[in-house]
């Protein structure tokens, strides 16, 4: 009775998947504000929101961006995560898994991604093709 799962799977179309992120975290809000509660919103991964966002812009004949993202990329992603937050009446706290794509940390949606983050862990595949388990990359 604490728990709300949200879901949007890979074979969705890419607006019902845009939305997923949305929808759960005005769910979020709703526990923050109305019941005055403090959440814990996971989210894996975010990098599925921009994937699916980029879909949408696509489907919408928008020109892409650096790196063949969309256009709207880092106002997309500041629409969702600045609704992160605390407020007099409770907190929303995220843990995110963030997709690196080819573990690229200068690709727009890592760099996007991670300028809302107040801390990040890095699992490094170097480390863990080196049997160092967990794979935490300390630089």
């Amino acid at each position: 009775d604490k728990t709300v799962l949200v879901f949007g799977q890979m074979n969705e179309p890419p607006g019902a998947r845009f939305r997923v992120g949305h929808a759960a975290l005005t769910m979020a809000e709703y526990f923050r504000d109305d019941m005055g509660r403090d959440v814990l919103l996971l989210i894996d991964n975010i990098f599925r929101f921009i994937q699916a966002g980029s879909e949408v812009s696509g489907l919408l004949g928008r020109i892409p961006s650096r790196v063949g993202y969309q256009p709207t990329l880092a106002s997309e992603l500041a629409a969702l995560e600045e609704r992160i937050c605390s407020t007099p009446s409770g907190a929303i706290t995220s843990i995110q898994a963030v997709y690196v794509p080819a573990d690229d940390l200068t690709d727009p949606a890592a760099v996007h991604t991670f300028a809302h983050l107040s801390a990040s862990i890095v699992l490094a595949r170097k480390r863990a093709s080196q049997g160092l388990y967990p794979p935490v990359d300390p630089l």
